[in-house]
């Protein structure tokens, strides 16, 4: 991994900063709250303000227990998740207000939706940032990439859920190269 990304490659590509939400900053206010996201939110903060908000898409995890399938259990195992999605929890992070033009709002871990390819195009160049690194950040960045879409990780802008799961999550998307870079 090199330096951080201190803006865009060109004109083109966009900057999407998966989930920087309450939920995930505190690991002492929730139980997904990230170790590293103290440290990480200045430096996602930097790149939204060098991609400026018409090139930054934030986005939001809520809970969709109407999902079905493996998401009955996954609920049923993290109860305090099921809030309304304008519940405290879910908010985005006061350094990250008004940081960018759109917000993608998801029930998955993914945010490669059709309202996100709808914002930036079915095979742009995107940065990614946020977190988790090991859950929304690499389950955005492996299906944005097989549909062919440039992905850049911003590794020193994502939190994970700890810090040794960071790094494999980094290791297993610098695999993909050169459809992913983690940079």
């Amino acid at each position: 991994m090199s330096g951080p990304v201190f803006g865009p490659v060109d004109g083109e590509d966009w900057l999407v900063v998966i989930d920087a939400q309450f939920v995930f900053a505190d690991p002492t206010t929730s139980p997904w709250g990230s170790p590293m996201w103290a440290e990480t939110v200045p430096r996602v903060a930097d790149l939204a303000r060098a991609y400026g908000p018409e090139r930054t898409v934030l986005t939001r995890f809520v809970a969709r227990p109407g999902l079905g399938g493996s998401w009955g259990r996954y609920y049923e195992e993290w109860p305090f998740a099921l809030v309304p999605e304008d519940d405290d929890l879910y908010a985005l992070v006061p350094d990250l207000v008004g940081r960018g033009e759109h917000v993608v709002t998801a029930g998955t871990f993914g945010k490669w939706t059709a309202e996100l390819r709808a914002i930036v195009g079915e095979q742009p160049a995107l940065t990614l940032a946020g977190v988790s690194t090991d859950c929304c950040v690499i389950s955005t960045a492996l299906p944005a990439a097989d549909a062919g879409a440039t992905v850049r990780v911003a590794g020193d802008a994502c939190a994970g859920s700890t810090v040794e799961n960071h790094r494999h999550a980094l290791a297993v998307m610098a695999l993909y190269g050169p459809q992913i870079t983690v940079v």
